[in-house]
């Protein structure tokens, strides 16, 4: 549950880009993972926030076959935190050489920008 007040921070479908804009991991999904949560990571960080913080997040993945894999990379970056999650296949993404992509929710903590 978040607390009437709390600071809300939505971050939109994150790819498997690096910071230079390139895909990692093309034919890659544990490669692809990495980058993915690294990207969210970042995005967190950046609100004084950490994946303790995420209240919701939406997976999508191309290739539901290799679900597993994004479920361990999650798992490392996540630890003991389970927030409300969906895990979605799709036909298609964006760019067809992206297998994943991940949006979340992230209740901030207090005194975070």
């Amino acid at each position: 549950m978040v607390q009437a007040g709390t600071k809300l921070l939505f971050v939109s479908g994150q790819v498997p880009r690096d910071s230079d804009g390139h895909t990692v991991g093309v034919g890659d999904m544990t490669a692809q993972a990495e980058q993915v949560f690294a990207n969210l990571q970042a995005a967190l960080g950046a609100h004084s926030a950490g994946f303790e913080h995420v209240v919701k997040v939406t997976v999508y993945v191309t290739r539901m076959d290799l679900a597993p894999e994004v479920v361990a990379v999650r798992r490392r970056f996540y630890g003991e935190s389970r927030p409300a999650s969906t895990f979605v296949g799709v036909t298609a993404l964006n760019d067809p050489n992206w297998w994943l992509e991940v949006e979340l929710v992230a209740a901030l903590p207090a005194g975070a920008a």
